[in-house]
Order: C-alpha cells, then sequence, then structure tokens
C-alpha cells in the first residue's frame, strides 16, 4: 500500500477538515434544529456543548486555532460521553449506550490537537 504514502498530508487534511463539518452540525442541530430536530429542551450542559461544537467545529474545518479548538472538543465529547451516555448502559461497550460518535470524536479530535492543522488550514498559511 506504499502508493497511498504521497497522500498523507491531504487525508490528514481531509480527516481535520470532514470531522469538524460533522461537529458542526451537531452543535446546529442543537440551536436551529437543522439539519434535523434537536433535543427538545436545552439545559446548561446542552447550550454550552452545542456552542462549542458550533465554534469548534468552524475553526477545525478552516484550521484555525486548530491545536487548541481540537482539544476543547476532544474534552467536550470526553464529558459528553460519561454524562450522557455512560450511566444508561456498561460504559467499555459504547455500542450498548449510543456513545460510539462521542468515544470517535474524542479520540479523533485528540489526535488533530497532537498533530495539529497540516495543510489547508489558516494556521498553516500564518506561519
Amino acid at each position: 500500500m506504499n502508493f497511498l504514502d504521497g497522500f498523507k498530508e491531504h487525508s490528514y487534511a481531509l480527516l481535520r477538515i470532514f470531522s469538524g463539518y460533522l461537529f458542526l452540525w451537531h452543535g446546529t442541530q442543537k440551536f436551529i434544529d437543522f439539519p434535523k430536530p434537536g433535543p427538545e429542551s436545552m439545559n446548561a450542559l446542552l447550550t454550552i456543548g452545542g456552542g462549542i461544537e458550533v465554534v469548534g467545529g468552524v475553526l477545525i474545518v478552516i484550521g484555525l486555532f486548530t491545536r487548541a479548538a481540537a482539544f476543547v472538543c476532544s474534552g467536550t465529547m470526553a464529558v459528553a460521553y460519561w454524562v450522557f451516555h455512560a450511566p444508561h448502559a456498561n460504559p467499555l461497550f459504547p455500542m450498548l449506550n449510543g456513545g460510539e460518535l462521542a468515544v470517535m470524536f474524542t479520540f479523533v479530535f485528540l489526535y488533530i490537537a497532537a498533530q495539529g492543522p497540516g495543510i489547508w488550514s489558516v494556521d498553516s498559511s500564518r506561519s
């Protein structure tokens, strides 16, 4: 599979961009019921989480303050998992409590925080 070696930077940029893009829509869902209806009632945690999803998602997509945004988003998803998913079923099996996406976002954003903005980002064009 060495033919993919020349695409490491590009595939990482696509991972960053599309992870942020998917994350962004979880926030808009909470605030404006788009692209699908969000929770029926918002509490303080959902409001803060939704704000982080919108702002963090945009920052990660464009690659601005990427490390900090990804780190905050990773922590947000870890909290989301342990507060909203883990109590409903065995926390060692996210498939049982609907938390697979929260776990995946946690570790993808942690990787992005460690890796940095990469190509096709505002951060890399500024340095």
